[in-house]
């Protein structure tokens, strides 16, 4: 017997006047999701699986929700595969400079060139 289909739902996001400032701050605390972020900002939209982090699928599902739920992030499904970009201007809509200052910072305090 054949199996029904099943097709990704569509994932929540905050909306922009919901995005609230200390989970966008617990968000960015960690280092793959700011791998994550600062990937993202050179890009306008990266598939999920496609990303320079080292870790499992299973953690990197965790990450991209906590990232989704804080309203970092939005993610859209087109067939089977699922597509992430960086909410820069409803973050910069809500807290005007923080996300590029904190991926600033961050590269400065890892030696990376901003």
């Amino acid at each position: 017997m054949a199996r029904p289909s099943r097709t990704r739902g569509e994932l929540p996001h905050p909306a922009t006047a919901q995005i609230n400032l200390f989970e966008v701050l617990h968000a960015l605390a960690d280092p793959t999701r700011m791998t994550i972020v600062r990937t993202l900002r050179d890009t306008a939209e990266q598939r999920c699986g496609t990303f320079p982090v080292d870790v499992a699928p299973s953690t990197l599902t965790h990450h991209f929700r906590v990232l989704r739920e804080a309203g970092v992030i939005r993610q859209r499904n087109d067939g089977n595969r699922r597509w992430t970009s960086l909410r820069h201007e409803d973050l910069d809509s809500r807290f005007p400079g923080l996300l590029d200052h904190i991926v600033d910072s961050y590269l400065v305090s890892h030696g990376a060139a901003t």
